[in-house]
């Protein structure tokens, strides 16, 4: 890993990232669009699982790397041998769980390894990150997407750099990165002062939808949604599977699931408990119109 990568995805404050990783849990699939967009917020997988334990190592290996801001290098020096060690790692004849059918396929690699640990730690940062964007809406309201803008980046990420809109535009909704395996764009907040000079008007947005592939064993045809944007006549969008703001979907569900505990708990305590919650503005953005009805009636405030 070089500088570049490691200022991008290392230099962000890491407590709401590890929140975002922690909370999922580890589930198995055996092929990558088993698994797509709003639900890698709440799970961790990792396509090939010869196992639930092989996918709770590399799940383990990732809330460390995240934790002690490991390199890659450790992170792959400490996680290769036990992988190699229960016999995930190379191309093997694996039965598939579906299907019980042996099946060639490609297990663990370097290559899969980095793809691993740079895509699930942008995911993580960039989820922190939004959260403590979402936060300072009132003094930069304005949001900017930057890409890092070297040989490996890819050309349509290139298009998006230094577009700014405001914070609340639904752009956000699908163009906030990562916006692909390995990405290591990310989104910056700007004042309000020096947003106004750069925002551009919100854009028009486009979903199309795209064939994933078969599934060999069902001869399931699957399909994904992308919605994108146009820049020069260019439809840009995030790839199969990252369509989704995993940030945006992470305050969501924290705060629903806050909701639902209120909810169940006696009025007089669920009173209190929303009542400290509601002065947490992260917390009041992810709830939806229904949630704070809810909210604004247990706490005495509609008319």
């Amino acid at each position: 890993m070089n500088d570049v990568d490691i200022q991008a995805i290392f230099n962000m404050t890491p407590e709401a990232a590890i929140a975002y990783l922690k909370q999922k849990r580890v589930d198995v699939s055996w092929d990558w669009q088993d698994m797509l967009d709003d639900a890698h917020v709440s799970a961790f997988t990792i396509a090939k699982s010869a196992g639930l334990d092989v996918a709770n190592d590399i799940y383990q290996a990732v809330v460390k790397a995240a934790e002690t801001g490991q390199t890659f290098k450790d992170f792959e020096g400490e996680l290769r041998p036990v992988l190699e060690n229960k016999g995930w790692w190379g191309k093997k004849d694996v039965p598939n769980p579906d299907t019980g059918e042996i099946q060639a396929a490609t297990l663990g690699t370097p290559y899969r390894l980095k793809t691993i640990y740079l895509t699930n730690l942008q995911s993580a940062y960039m989820a922190g990150r939004y959260a403590e964007m979402v936060a300072a809406k009132d003094t930069h309201p304005y949001w900017q997407y930057v890409a890092i803008n070297d040989k490996r980046t890819r050309e349509t990420h290139r298009k998006l750099h230094g577009h700014v809109y405001s914070a609340d535009d639904a752009v956000w909704g699908s163009l906030y990165p990562p916006l692909d395996y390995r990405c290591r764009c990310r989104v910056r907040p700007l004042s309000r002062e020096r947003g106004e000079k750069q925002v551009l008007p919100s854009p028009k947005l486009e979903t199309i939808t795209v064939d994933i592939g078969e599934n060999k064993h069902t001869g399931e045809q699957r399909y994904a949604q992308r919605t994108g944007i146009r820049v020069d006549g260019q439809f840009i969008a995030p790839n199969a599977g990252f369509n989704a703001n995993q940030g945006a979907t992470f305050l969501q569900r924290t705060a629903r699931t806050a909701i639902e505990k209120a909810q169940s708990a006696p009025p007089e305590l669920a009173k209190v408990a929303v009542g400290a919650m509601m002065k947490n503005e992260k917390f009041r953005n992810a709830l939806t119109l229904a949630e704070l009805a809810w909210v604004a009636e247990l706490l005495g405030l509609t008319p």
